[in-house]
């Protein structure tokens, strides 16, 4: 029962991770200091992207699981396993996830060429 729980709070961690990459960048409007947390973030989220690797958390969610009712988990990346499915009904491939990592590039270079821009206006 508690691995099942943990396994579920690992997938928690991990969707609000992935939104910390796709939107911290607007925590940094309130307070600068969050860059210091949210751009090693978002290189890690677009790195996954553009190597094709499994982000750590997925493997111990899936031991989680496998210790907790003997079940397995699933073998392919978190986000092909719940958000892709929804957002695109084929499998995930190379050219998605290339797209996904350059989607965070981008949203996370026009969030802080807005900061830039705001920061030198102000001066």
């Amino acid at each position: 029962m508690i691995h099942s729980i943990l396994a579920d709070l690992i997938v928690i961690i991990h969707f609000l991770f992935i939104l910390f990459v796709l939107f911290g960048g607007i925590l940094c409007f309130f307070n600068i200091k969050w860059a210091w947390m949210h751009i090693p973030a978002a290189i890690w989220g677009a790195g996954i992207e553009f190597s094709g690797w499994i982000c750590p958390l997925t493997p111990l969610e899936n031991r989680l699981r496998m210790s907790g009712s003997g079940t397995g988990g699933y073998s392919s990346g978190f986000i092909e396993h719940y958000l892709l499915p929804i957002i695109y009904p084929e499998e995930l491939t190379r050219n998605i996830q290339i797209f996904l990592g350059l989607f965070v590039l981008i949203c996370n270079l026009f969030v802080y060429s807005a900061l830039f821009i705001k920061h030198y206006k102000n001066i």
